[in-house]
């Protein structure tokens, strides 16, 4: 499966019998599927099967879909008169003008009444509505297969980059496990050291705790276990990558996982070189987290 951005845009036209139809489509980051739409006065019974086509498609990103409906040329149609309607407006002028001397109805005046004209479209037949439906449901289907498309071509470039933010994560984790500090030698070395400094500080402690006390710390300052959890995490983020499909959820929280072994191992550095190497790690990881909310 391919991964997909939240982000993306489409444009569809298509016409029929005379009526021509062009569909929007824009969406952008969201935790769940939202969708708003903009649809012509009239057109209110679309709203349902526009809904659930984008949600058979896409699993997240809110959405907006405008639907704009013309003439094809950009003409209009020429309006109907209600002819029955009409003559009953005459007829009850007429009547008005004979019991009451009102002035006589004129026929731009009895035109431009409410009602008299109608436009055409409002007076479609069953048929010619279903076709028109089926059309606009039509271009609608090839505007949602171009924003899959955008989508795809943007989370292609995102999963790129996110696959260079790990491949940076586990050149670090290699240089902090292959760092000199980490030598047993070089741990006791430095706690030999803090303890001298100790013992010529005040000759009343306890060298015996002292020792001991350095033994618990080299033990606590052992970051063997976060080393082995970030490799852990990089195997599953490439995993995860390579398998595709609505899977920036779950980035989302390897990214935050990534994030607590590199606080933990800031915090249990002994060593100025494996603080620097901690502290560049976070810098990738939000990198990292900050591309994740791109996909779906």
């Amino acid at each position: 499966m391919t991964l997909q951005s939240m982000t993306g845009f489409s444009r569809a036209t298509g016409e029929a019998n005379g009526t021509s139809i062009a569909w929007e489509l824009k969406s952008v980051n969201g935790k769940t599927i939202e969708i708003r739409l903009r649809l012509p006065p009239g057109y209110e019974r679309l709203e349902q099967g526009v809904r659930q086509s984008l949600q058979k498609r896409f699993a997240r990103g809110n959405f907006q879909a405008t639907l704009t409906i013309g003439k094809v040329g950009g003409g209009t149609t020429q309006p109907v008169i209600n002819e029955a309607f009409l003559k009953d407006l005459a007829g009850l002028a007429k009547r008005l003008q004979e019991q009451f001397g009102t002035a006589p109805a004129s026929a731009d005046g009895l035109l431009a009444l409410r009602g008299v004209l109608e436009p055409a479209d409002t007076l479609e037949t069953e048929e010619t509505r279903a076709g028109l439906d089926a059309a606009i449901f039509g271009t609608f289907e090839h505007a949602i297969a171009d924003l899959a498309k955008a989508r795809q071509a943007e989370g292609q470039a995102t999963g790129e980059l996110l696959l260079g933010h790990i491949d940076a994560i586990e050149a670090l984790v290699a240089r902090a496990e292959a760092d000199p500090s980490r030598e047993p030698a070089s741990i006791r070395a430095r706690l030999a050291e803090q303890v001298a400094l100790l013992m010529d500080a005040s000759a009343g402690l306890d060298e015996s705790r002292l020792h001991m006390e350095a033994a618990f710390l080299a033990t606590k300052a052992d970051i063997r276990e976060e080393i082995d959890r970030l490799t852990t995490h990089i195997a599953s983020g490439r995993a995860l990558l390579a398998a595709g499909g609505p899977i920036g959820r779950k980035l989302d929280f390897l990214a935050q996982e990534f994030n607590r072994e590199s606080n933990t191992l800031c915090s249990k550095s002994n060593a100025g070189a494996i603080t620097a190497i901690g502290l560049e790690l976070k810098a990738v990881v939000d990198q990292f987290r900050e591309q994740v909310q791109n996909l779906e």
